[in-house]
């Protein structure tokens, strides 16, 4: 073979002006489309590093509250005191504050009041975060640093809090404030009442997160968007009627005086159990005589919790309260009598903290009590909101869903009001197995895991569709950008891509790493990235920051001159995953084989050289129907 001059040529090419070189080739003006080119994501630190770790420098603020707090059943009204101290662990010194002030959601000047948006519905739940008629809106009576009142500025539902002098690095104040409102019948779809049931959240002047990605995250609840918070502790003394029992965060500080010996002797052998104890029997709820110390009055009950982002608490005067132990966890349900399906809601709970804590992490707090009642579902530390739905599948549904929120966002701190996919959609995702175990041997434990790829055509309409990045009160179909399309894109991940096992190891180190810290986006995709060991940006791209779609297809099969045979596969959409092909030969033999995604590096056409000389009679691509193929019609050969 003659050898070309290439020293020769290289001499030429370097007397060739560089602008004159770019303008011949173009190569300036080509952007890099391969699928598998970098994500721009912001430049790691020593603060959140390469690997998607917190860093050595790793930071986040702290705020502790002390609040006593009365509920007037007859004026329908809290009516709170307290305060909060602020650690600023930043490296900044902070001119100002900024709180949320939610319970002026709805002000009759809010945005949700002046919108009175249409609810959300989510297949057979309605989700209503306008205010429903409700004129409400809290008042702050004084708020103070050191006896002095601030200098303070709102904006519907945040609170703009100027110091005297900036907080320095490493300093602290202790902030406090006077507060009371009315109870909405249902506030944004997550607190209120019915009747003299009271679940109340967002109750109390709370501090933004200010964190080294954004500084201030200080974007207003509307509605749709969910909780930012930061961690610390809480002491919290509520005063009720006598005749009230209460569920709250944290642990129960006074049980001697608002337990009778009857329920704290049953609590004991709950505690001991792992099948549900009465500790209200349905033949006591609603008689204070008999499930109250004492039955005129008030009483008050205290209330502490370590390393939370929240409190709420839930308080009525007929519940039906049973309890079991899950491994020192006491499991608590707190229902109406006329709740008949909830007598299984203990087993569904136990069930749930179970799964979760031992297949990801487990659970860290005492007690996961949830309550039923109006709200629709929410979820707070240790503490759920739960409605009394129709069918058994639907109760455990939303019981398990609620408490997968105690590990997104509660353990795991993301941002909610901008990023639900790392929440709802996380959660999602781990309960759709725990429904699956639940109800293992039913059609419906049998086919819940597929549910989420069964939505993909109604949801995933081109020019309705919006990426998964999109803030939630700008999502037109939060069911599917929020819920259940991050879920699919787990699912894919986890059995298509990874593999359980690669998978499971990968997630449950995002989970360790960034227990009860705020991690973004960018922390996940370099965790995942890191302890999995393959590179995934093709992967985010497509499902998190587009609307791709995928359409894998089998263009042709072609005997080669030895003998065997070649497939030719084309990638005609715009995601890339891996393919499987289910290949059938001549003797009716079926084998499947399964190709990475690397099969795309060099473009959308692959030519599979398939081993042997065996004549093959079909080819079916995907032949589980496990991917969100949009076009089945060019999956199989012959057509």
């Amino acid at each position: 073979m003659r050898i070309p001059n290439l020293f020769g040529v290289a001499c030429v090419l370097a007397t060739v002006p560089l602008a004159a070189l770019r303008a011949q080739s173009g190569a300036a003006g080509v952007a890099d489309s391969s699928p598998f080119r970098p994500l721009t994501l912001p430049a790691p630190n020593d603060v959140r590093t390469g690997s998607g770790r917190p860093g050595a420098h790793y930071w986040q603020q702290r705020a502790s509250y002390r609040l006593n707090a009365t509920l007037d059943p007859d004026k329908n009204e809290v009516r709170g005191r307290g305060a909060i101290h602020y650690v600023n662990r930043s490296p900044d010194a902070l001119p100002y504050l900024w709180l949320f002030v939610e319970q002026n959601l709805c002000e009759p000047a809010s945005i949700t009041n002046l919108l009175n948006q249409p609810p959300l519905v989510f297949l057979g739940s309605t989700f209503d975060f306008s205010c429903q008629g409700f004129a409400g809106g809290g008042t702050l009576e004084s708020m103070k640093i050191r006896g002095a009142e601030v200098k303070r500025t709102r904006y519907g539902t945040t609170l703009r809090v100027d110091l005297a002098r900036p907080l320095a690095p490493g300093d602290s104040l202790d902030l406090e404030m006077g507060w009371h409102f009315n109870v909405p019948p249902q506030g944004g779809g997550r607190m209120g009442h019915d009747g003299p049931l009271y679940e109340i959240a967002q109750w109390y002047p709370r501090m933004v997160v200010y964190d080294d990605v954004r500084g201030w995250n200080h974007e207003p609840y509307i509605g749709a968007g969910e909780f930012y918070l930061e961690y610390g502790s809480f002491d919290v003394s509520l005063t009720v009627p006598a005749g009230y029992l209460v569920a709250a965060t944290g642990e129960l500080a006074n049980p001697l005086q608002v337990l009778t010996a009857p329920q704290r002797a049953r609590l004991a052998l709950a505690r001991r159990s792992d099948t549900a104890v009465a500790i209200v029997t349905a033949a006591e709820a609603g008689q204070a005589a008999r499930t109250r110390p004492v039955t005129t009055g008030t009483m008050t009950w205290h209330f502490t919790a370590k390393n939370v982002r929240d409190f709420a608490f839930a308080a009525g005067p007929n519940f039906r309260w049973d309890a079991s132990d899950y491994d020192g966890i006491l499991i608590e349900t707190f229902y109406r009598p006329k709740a008949t399906g909830w007598v299984e809601a203990n087993r569904m709970s136990r069930e749930a903290i179970k799964y979760f804590s031992e297949q990801w992490y487990r659970y860290p707090y005492s007690h996961a009590t949830t309550i039923e009642g109006p709200i629709e579902g929410m979820e707070y530390p240790m503490l759920t909101f739960v409605p009394a739905s129709p069918s058994r599948e639907e109760l455990q549904w939303v019981v398990a869903h609620e408490f997968g929120h105690e590990w997104f966002p509660m353990i795991v701190g993301s941002n909610e009001r901008l990023y639900p996919w790392m929440d709802e959609g996380f959660n999602t995702f781990i309960d759709l197995a725990n429904a699956a175990k639940y109800f293992k041997g039913t059609a419906y434990g049998d086919s819940i895991e597929v549910h989420p790829l069964h939505l993909y055509a109604d949801h995933a309409v081109p020019g309705n569709e919006q990426p998964l990045i999109t803030k939630p009160t700008e999502v037109r179909d939060l069911f599917w950008g929020g819920y259940q399309k991050p879920a699919l894109m787990m699912q894919t991940l986890r059995c298509e891509v990874l593999g359980p096992e690669r998978f499971d190891a990968a997630f449950r180190e995002y989970i360790r790493a960034w227990a009860f810290k705020h991690p973004t986006p960018a922390d996940f995709f370099r965790m995942m990235r890191d302890a999995s060991g393959m590179e995934l940006d093709w992967f985010w791209r497509g499902w998190v920051f587009t609307t791709a779609r995928l359409d894998q297809a089998i263009d042709s099969v072609a005997t080669r001159r030895d003998g065997g045979t070649t497939i030719y596969l084309s990638n005609r959409g715009t995601m890339v995953l891996p393919a499987e092909l289910a290949i059938t030969f001549a003797d009716g033999r079926i084998t499947t084989v399964k190709l990475p995604v690397e099969m795309w590096n060099l473009g959308s056409s692959f030519a599979y050289r398939l081993p042997g000389t065996m004549h093959v009679t079909a080819v079916t691509l995907d032949p589980r129907k496990a991917l969100p193929d949009i076009n089945r019609a060019n999956n199989s050969w012959p057509r």
